[in-house]
């Protein structure tokens, strides 16, 4: 068991984590040029939930226009592209939406904005959602509403090509 303890120790001393907590949509004098080798985010899904309520000016979660929305998210693609360094990858976890009962691919719509800047798309791999806090709240409504429930979310991996 120590053996197996200390390879791991030996392991994780080799990874540095940085969590920054900054406006991703805008250049960050902190992180230098081509300096990141992982990218991982898991941005608001819109206004679906509110996380500063209002507090926070540029908070993406106080947006409720899809298309404005995706601009944002791709000031914060443009920027994840400056500070990765080349042939490294960026993984970017999405949800889709519905607006008046019709389905909206945000998702989809979120991975072109980080295509568009020049992201190579590696993988879109399909997580699926299972006991969701607030899902016997939606069954109902899909019920009463007459649509389908959005069991999943898409986590694509990006790489840097150049």
């Amino acid at each position: 068991m120590w053996k197996i303890c200390e390879e791991k120790k030996a392991l994780f001393q080799k990874c540095l984590i940085v969590t920054k907590n900054f406006d991703a949509t805008e250049k960050n004098k902190d992180l230098k040029k081509e300096s990141i080798d992982f990218v991982l985010m898991h941005p608001p899904y819109v206004d679906i939930i509110k996380y500063s309520e209002w507090k926070i000016k540029k908070d993406l979660s106080n947006i409720h226009d899809l298309d404005k929305f995706c601009d944002e998210i791709e000031k914060v693609a443009k920027e994840s592209f400056r500070i990765l360094k080349p042939w490294k990858y960026c993984a970017v976890l999405m949800w889709d939406t519905r607006r008046e009962k019709m389905y909206q691919s945000l998702a989809f719509k979120v991975m072109e904005r980080f295509m568009k800047v020049w992201f190579a798309l590696k993988e879109d791999i399909i997580k699926v959602q299972h006991n969701c806090k607030a899902t016997w709240f939606w069954v109902k409504k899909s019920k009463d509403f007459n649509f389908l429930l959005i069991m999943h979310e898409h986590l694509f991996i990006f790489k840097k090509l150049k």
